[in-house]
């Protein structure tokens, strides 16, 4: 499973020209779920990320997570994140978990932050074609790949 964390200020996701999801002040998450991911992958990134202290605290030092910063999560699907670009120019789509299984990950993963971590989650729309607009503030963007854990 692999993650791009953004810090931002203010988010939004459009799909079919409505907005659908927003985020005032926390994390823009894209989520991308590979073939051979687990529940384990899941519950770990889950926690990873809702303790990941990215949010300045009173002297400006990153020390305190989206949890204690009191922000929220914009939760977008982001299958390319699976692409494999090792050969030629065209990125392969075949490490991607199947949309089927993926959405059903993406659920659990935002219902897991939303009642463990008490983080409100708002998404996109799973499959559709979206826009997502965001103010990173940082700019503080992390990569995370469950698959790198050791």
């Amino acid at each position: 499973m692999k993650a791009v964390i953004q810090r931002i200020r203010n988010g939004t996701v459009q799909a079919e020209g409505s907005v659908v999801g927003r985020c005032d002040y926390g994390l823009l998450v894209y989520l991308g779920v590979e073939k051979g991911d687990s529940e384990e992958d899941l519950q770990y990134l889950a926690k990873k990320i809702s303790h990941l202290r990215i949010f300045e605290d009173e002297e400006g030092k990153m020390n305190k997570s989206v949890m204690q910063a009191g922000g929220s999560m914009l939760l977008i699907s982001q299958f390319t994140l699976c692409g494999d670009t090792r050969k030629g120019n065209r990125p392969s789509f075949n490490p991607a978990e199947s949309p089927d299984i993926a959405e059903q990950y993406l659920d659990k993963f935002s219902h897991l932050i939303a009642s463990c971590y008490n983080v409100a989650v708002e998404t996109g729309t799973f499959g559709a074609k979206m826009q997502v607009a965001y103010t990173n503030d940082g700019p503080v963007t992390i990569w995370m790949d469950t698959r790198d854990t050791e």
